[in-house]
């Protein structure tokens, strides 16, 4: 230990301790602002490279027609390839309460479209008031696109 300390000293260099528990403790020979800085920099990597999945929300209206549909299951899709959660919602208005059974037939139906795209259902269907909700999100084995 003394001698990495002059050796230190005559570089003109800090002595830094990696390894303090081990025996005998590890120490590097180098400047004390390079290695923050490194320290630093590996940290803001590891955040850069950390990403949240997000929650999205798309929503439909009972009576949708197949173009508008198809539209909405590709941005569903990409969503999902970016890893990305997706809040889908169904919402009736006026006499279209009227119709919930066909209302939710029509979600179950577009829920098997999205789930064969790669996708897992969180939470079954269930009506909020005149919304039906549920959560899809990505499947895990598929890579995340940016």
């Amino acid at each position: 230990m003394d001698e990495a300390r002059r050796i230190a000293d005559e570089s003109g260099v800090d002595l830094i301790e990696v390894s303090p528990t081990a025996k005998p403790p590890v120490v590097k020979v180098m400047d004390f602002g390079k290695y923050k800085y490194e320290i630093q920099k590996k940290a803001q990597e590891a955040k850069k490279k950390q990403t949240q999945a997000q929650l999205k929300e798309i929503q439909f209206k009972p009576n949708i027609e197949a173009h508008d549909l198809m539209t909405k299951l590709k941005h569903c899709e990409r969503f999902l390839a970016q890893g990305d959660k997706v809040k889908m919602v169904m919402q009736f208005r006026g006499r279209e309460m009227a119709y919930k059974d066909a209302g939710m037939e029509k979600f179950k139906s577009i829920l098997e479209t999205v789930t064969a795209m790669g996708s897992t259902v969180e939470a079954e269907p269930k009506f909020m008031g005149n919304r039906i909700i549920t959560i899809v999100s990505p499947d895990k084995a598929l890579p995340k696109k940016k």
